[in-house]
């Protein structure tokens, strides 16, 4: 059976138990101004598209991101976009997406980072600041509790948290509360959806815990996106492309692994390789499914 979606923690079990994990595992993100010269060596950008692969390690990282906003400037070419991102982490695709929007169209008007953990919140915010940017804002909330009105954002997108939602009915209830109607939801599921009847592997629950990482059935899924109030819902099945994205991330950590050392440290880049390696296998065994969704909320009648 698929992990249950819904938590057996409340709200500040959680921010614990994902703080702690994250912590874990990016251990250099919370002094990230000493490690920002070993990033920028390694990756030859100083700005958010070196940066991002700093917490989006484990994550489709800039290339995911770059599937999200193709596909925001398809639907919306030319407008000036509001956008938030539910589960924003350290901000690493939130900024990096801001530019991105911007380069490939009418730009943003204002980007919302909501995340439950406020060291994570915290650290984004000094990234923001040491960039001197204007156009984000990071919101320390729970992401089926956002403070913002209804129907204030013409875009939600979410890059990977899906996994990291104990509750992701509710929180695809409040992406179309936040969403003005016609807007639009971009979600990427990487190791947070399963197929029917089927559930990952105890070598994924061995780097991927289950009360840190909750997995939902397809139909599921799609079942909570028809009962939030969404219409047009796509999935794009991203099996290929991701087998062998992470396996280009693997060989990168295989080829570098000096240069990851001294960014991580010896043990993160350790769980690194284990959290890809594992949810590769997922994916090749058919027991995950990386997929692309997404759906627009309902007009208004």
């Amino acid at each position: 059976m698929v992990t249950p979606a819904h938590g057996r923690h409340g709200d500040t079990e959680q921010t614990r138990v994902q703080h702690r994990y994250h912590r874990e595992l990016f251990p250099a993100l919370h002094d990230w101004e000493r490690t920002e010269a070993s990033i920028v060596e390694f990756t030859g950008e100083s700005g958010p598209k070196g940066l991002l692969g700093l917490d989006q390690m484990g994550h489709f990282g800039p290339q995911g991101c770059d599937l999200v906003t193709r596909l925001v400037r398809d639907t919306f070419p030319d407008d000036v976009l509001t956008v938030g991102e539910l589960g924003s982490g350290f901000g690493g695709a939130l900024r990096y997406m801001a530019d991105a929007l911007t380069t490939g169209g009418g730009g943003v008007a204002r980007m919302y980072g909501i995340d439950l953990v406020p060291e994570h919140c915290a650290v984004s915010r000094r990234i923001t600041a040491a960039q001197g940017r204007s156009d984000v804002t990071e919101i320390c909330a729970d992401a089926s509790k956002v403070p913002l009105p209804d129907g204030a954002l013409d875009v939600v997108v979410v890059t990977g948290s899906m996994p990291h939602f104990p509750r992701p009915g509710a929180v695809l209830r409040e992406a179309a509360r936040l969403l003005r109607p016609g807007g639009l939801l971009v979600v990427t599921e990487e190791v947070s959806v399963a197929p029917p009847g089927r559930e990952p592997s105890a070598a994924f629950h061995e780097v991927h815990p289950p009360d840190v990482f909750f997995v939902t059935s397809l139909p599921d899924r799609l079942r909570q996106l028809r009962e939030a109030g969404f219409t047009g819902v796509v999935r794009r099945d991203l099996r290929e492309w991701a087998v062998s994205l992470l396996a280009d991330r693997l060989k990168v950590v295989r080829l570098f692994h000096g240069s990851v050392v001294r960014i991580y440290g010896e043990e993160p880049v350790e769980l690194i390789r284990r959290t890809l390696t594992t949810a590769r296998e997922e994916y090749l065994g058919g027991r995950l499914l990386p997929s692309l969704l997404t759906a627009r909320r309902a007009e208004a009648a």
